[in-house]
């Protein structure tokens, strides 16, 4: 039904492009600050535009890497509205106007870590695409600072409400609006993309707000963050508590083992786990094996088995109940358990500040020294405040379903940070509760690939194009085309269809059929 209103309010219906082809031109319009009305509950502070020439466009260095230049971007308007809730708030909404090649799409750009959007490449390359671009900051900091979350030593309601939910759902309303002002139309079909942070921000669209896109593109999300964002402490705690620190070479060889051992149950050797979940590996067999660490010979112990079971398993509370899934077996430990080079202490990054500023006040704290006793009671307090506030886990999504949204994911399967256990536990709740789930909502697996990209396996190549496809001409994807770092290629499967090996070159998708 969207889709029919849609076609005939604009009385034209654009081409299947794919997102890197764009060819709808839109006329080029004055580059000014529209009048915006404020969406229900914020107050504007201000509008501003500026023109941009296009062109090359390169990016500053971030703690990471250096986002690579973009080139052939056209000029585009970048309109910048500042709302406020308490007047204590000063929430960015960027809307990026291409001057041409506009399609009629709208993209929304998510964020990462603890930052609510990126006005870098992400935003360029939506406009180089043909898409007007929207992305927010929330009101909030950057990807890995929470220094925003306390105020006087009490939690801010305002900010954890913009970053939760409130901003997206809101910088959506404004881009439409921007759009209709500066292009005398309305949006023709409205899109998400993002992954990690900006993945958990696609599915609280669509289970809060799914009326906004009619396409939602959310990666590795970080659904369920109350208990996502404790239970990626737990490696931390177990070497702590049972007073075992294992080194980053042993990690990795634990690793490695389990890769070798569960390899080749898709049919094929490519040191790749495709399901995880299945690997029977038992981290005891690697009892007495030397490993070589920095020039220095190490033999693996039962102690360093006995915490990487643990690891493994994932939290448990007081009787030894499963409270979370673990890290997947193949995906790298040393992220979560190990020491990384230049960190400012131990742990995930984004647990320890949400335990730290969100659970204890104390920012200073240091979660490496949490108890097992006060892990389990701060995963239950994360769980009974925030989760209703940030969870992301509401599995009703008929509403989305009725407005005629689409709602697709890829999670790798050797995630490293979010371990892809709590979105095949979100898919199931989901199923279990919506008829003809796959109608409306696909999840693939990615096996070998790492958080949002990398790894050894295939990770998929135009999953957007494939979500354009879906909504504007319901050809929905029966798979993903995905290729690996060297170039092989082989088609994701949809959940719960598993990829398998059945003749041919392995490096070639059309050797692989999905099965059950």
């Amino acid at each position: 039904m969207r889709r029919l209103t849609k076609l005939f309010a604009t009385g034209v219906l654009l081409s299947a492009l794919l997102p890197l082809a764009p060819s709808a031109s839109a006329s080029t319009t004055e580059c000014a600050a529209p009048q915006v009305t404020a969406p229900a509950g914020a107050r504007v502070e201000g509008v501003a535009a500026a023109r941009k020439p296009g062109g090359t466009v390169e990016f500053p260095r971030t703690p990471l890497s250096a986002p690579p230049p973009i080139h052939d971007v056209p000029a585009y308007c970048e309109v910048t509205v500042t709302l406020t809730h308490t007047g204590s708030d000063h929430v960015k909404v960027v809307v990026a106007l291409p001057e041409t090649g506009w399609t009629g799409r709208l993209q929304g750009v998510g964020g990462s870590a603890y930052a609510a959007g990126d006005f870098g490449a992400p935003l360029v390359q939506a406009v180089k695409d043909g898409y007007t671009a929207v992305s927010t900051d929330a009101g909030v900091l950057d990807g890995l600072n929470t220094g925003w979350g306390l105020r006087g030593g009490e939690v801010d309601r305002t900010l954890l409400a913009n970053f939760a939910s409130r901003s997206v759902h809101e910088s959506a309303a404004v881009a439409k609006a921007v759009v209709r002002k500066h292009y005398q139309r309305p949006v023709t079909y409205s899109y998400w993309n993002g992954c990690s942070t900006g993945g958990r921000q696609g599915y609280a669209e669509a289970q809060r707000h799914p009326g906004d896109f009619d396409g939602v593109l959310a990666n590795a999300p970080a659904v369920h963050w109350a208990q996502f964002a404790v239970a990626t402490l737990w490696p931390q705690v177990v070497q702590s508590q049972d007073g075992h620190v294992v080194g980053n070479c042993v990690l990795s060889e634990f690793r490695k083992a389990a890769i070798e051992a569960c390899d080749g149950d898709d049919g094929v050797i490519n040191h790749v786990i495709d399901r995880p979940d299945r690997c029977g590996y038992d981290p005891r067999r690697l009892v007495g094996t030397k490993v070589l660490c920095d020039g220095r010979e190490v033999t693996v112990t039962q102690a360093d088995a006995d915490v990487m079971r643990k690891i493994w398993d994932g939290p448990t509370d007081e009787h030894g109940r499963s409270l979370w899934p673990g890290l997947p077996k193949g995906a790298d430990p040393v992220w979560l358990a190990g020491t990384l080079p230049g960190a400012s202490g131990p742990g995930f990054p984004v647990a320890a500040l949400w335990v730290r500023s969100f659970l204890l006040k104390q920012p200073g704290f240091d979660t490496s020294k949490l108890t097992y006793r006060q892990y389990r009671d701060l995963f239950r307090q994360s769980v009974r405040e925030y989760d209703g506030v940030i969870g992301t886990a509401n599995p009703d999504l008929s509403a989305f379903r009725r407005s005629g949204g689409k709602l697709l994911t890829f999670v790798g399967t050797s995630d490293q940070l979010i371990p892809p256990g709590g979105t095949l536990r979100y898919r199931e709740q989901v199923r279990r509760t919506t008829a003809h789930v796959d109608d409306f909502y696909r999840l693939f697996l990615a096996p070998g690939v790492d958080h949002c990209s990398g790894g050894t396996g295939a990770a998929p190549t135009h999953q957007l194009g494939a979500l354009v496809d879906w909504v504007e001409h319901g050809r929905a994807p029966a798979t993903l085309a995905a290729a690996t770092p060297d170039g092989s290629t082989r088609n994701l499967c949809p959940y719960p269809q598993v990829s398998r090996y059945v003749h041919g070159d392995p490096k070639v998708a059309s050797s692989y059929r999905c099965v059950r």
